[in-house]
């Protein structure tokens, strides 16, 4: 006897007359059936996320790991994108000015110029501070090569901190755990002991290609 295959749907189908056939569906297919057809008072707890726009970095494989990971209290609400290099430009003081009125957690993506895709999810909006700021929910990611989170280790607070010229994500011992220039053009990644994390980025000085922060509504 062969394998048993789990998650698996065999619809009949038969029309006017014709022989009937067989479809297979896999949960993978019947989920994304359901993404699409579904309307937003009816959507199951385990769907994509809805995005109010369209991202330029985000596909369905990097919203399926990010959504399992996100805090409860986030779960279930449409993504809004509050900025993007693509419509906004790039600068740090635009990025700040459009999270101005933001009192959310929000989730920062990058795609680099080699089109490796992380960031980090930060319990609390960007802003200019004259100290760290955040709680332990906040967390780096990366998608380079493979999916990986680093979650808080709690040896330090160092979370977020804003400069005008800046932004600056974990950090303790040396260098941050991630790093972005005023122009949201350079960047940089390197072991931190807040997260403990790993470079995010296969370079850990890196070039950005693509740029956005979604929040939750």
């Amino acid at each position: 006897m062969g394998p048993k295959v789990e998650n698996v749907r065999i619809i009949y189908f038969a029309k006017n007359g014709d022989e009937p056939f067989v479809q297979i569906i896999t949960a993978k297919d019947q989920k994304r059936r359901q993404s699409l057809c579904s309307s937003e008072d009816e959507q199951p707890e385990d769907l994509l996320p809805q995005l109010r726009e369209h991202s330029q970095i985000l596909q369905d494989q990097h919203l399926e790991r990010l959504v399992a990971h996100l805090p409860a209290r986030t779960q279930g609400y449409p993504w809004r994108l509050v900025y993007s290099t693509t419509v906004h430009g790039t600068s740090l003081r635009t990025l700040y000015r459009n999270m101005a009125s933001v009192d959310r957690p929000v989730l920062l993506v990058i795609k680099d110029m080699e089109n490796q895709v992380f960031g980090a999810f930060s319990s609390h909006s960007f802003r200019v501070s004259n100290s760290c700021y955040g709680t332990g929910e906040t967390f780096l990611y990366s998608f380079s090569p493979e999916f990986k989170v680093f979650s808080w280790t709690g040896k330090n607070s160092y979370f977020v901190k804003g400069f005008m010229d800046s932004l600056q994500l974990g950090g303790g011992g040396g260098p941050f755990g991630l790093w972005l220039d005023a122009d949201l053009c350079r960047g940089s990644s390197y072991t931190c002991q807040t997260f403990h994390n790993q470079p995010l980025s296969t370079h850990q000085d890196f070039f950005v290609r693509e740029l956005e922060v979604w929040t939750f509504e």
